[in-house]
């Protein structure tokens, strides 16, 4: 029976040895997929309310996600009507398209009357 203990003992710390050096072996190779300062775990969160906002005000078209469903960071959850900020965008061309053609009528005006000052100036040295 000494031989079987003395047999057993050194198995058993064998063995033991080797599921430790496999542990450590598997803490440090193995990579943890998350980057630090992010916990993981396993279960389900339920969120009881969650505000999200838009960088403009309006109203919503289409919303393009159901309760419940996966989602992705940057993923599009909704689209908002736009109708009222083309119709300012069309209303800020028009305006731009109107000072456009006021600069140009300015500049007509410039040459137009420096063309009356040398006929003016013309005059005055024929007298």
């Amino acid at each position: 029976m000494g031989a079987w203990t003395k047999q057993s003992s050194i198995l058993l710390v064998a063995a033991l040895l080797a599921l430790g050096g496999g542990y450590y072996a598997w803490q440090k190779l193995a990579d943890g997929g998350l980057p630090d300062g992010i916990a993981s775990g396993n279960g389900r969160i339920e969120a009881v309310e969650i505000d999200v906002s838009t960088k403009a005000p309006g109203r919503i078209a289409e919303i393009l996600v159901n309760e419940g469903e996966f989602i992705e960071a940057g993923q599009v959850l909704a689209r908002m009507d736009t109708t009222q900020l083309e119709a300012q965008r069309r209303q800020a061309e028009a305006q731009l398209q109107r000072a456009r053609i006021g600069i140009d009528t300015a500049k007509s005006l410039v040459v137009q009357r420096e063309a009356e000052r040398a006929a003016a100036l013309a005059v005055i040295a024929q007298r």
